[in-house]
């Protein structure tokens, strides 16, 4: 958007198509505009099987939605990004909740006090726990 705004996104868009591996991280973390979510595409379905991209989310394709705001939309870029492609799903705990939980020193209940807010950190499931 910032390109589109100083008037220079045909050249990023022409950038984009040029590079060999796009990735795109944590898609979803923070809901598009409209505008966005519009330009996004173009550059997806710009690239589309000209050169490989690399897509990470913490979201299922069906909660795409709410990320890019029209379910045409949605449904036109995964058909796109999901032709000729490998996905993988990948569950399991978060390595840096992990790495954070064990530079903690252990507390009695076997779950990490945060004395600001009284919350803790199960080690076992990695959730929050209130009280």
């Amino acid at each position: 958007m910032e390109a589109r705004d100083e008037r220079r996104l045909l050249k990023l868009q022409r950038d984009l198509q040029a590079v060999r591996l796009l990735i795109v991280d944590e898609l979803g973390y923070v809901p598009l505009s409209p505008t966005g979510a519009e330009l996004l595409f173009e550059a997806f379905s710009q690239r589309y099987e000209r050169g490989s991209t690399i897509v990470t989310s913490n979201l299922p394709f069906q909660d795409w939605t709410s990320v890019l705001g029209s379910e045409r939309l949605t449904g036109a870029l995964l058909d796109r990004l999901t032709h000729h492609v490998s996905i993988l799903t990948l569950n399991g705990d978060s390595y840096r909740l992990r790495q954070s939980v064990s530079r903690q020193p252990a507390t009695t209940g076997g779950a990490e006090q945060n004395q600001a807010n009284d919350e803790s950190i199960d080690p076992e499931t990695g959730e929050i726990v209130t009280g």
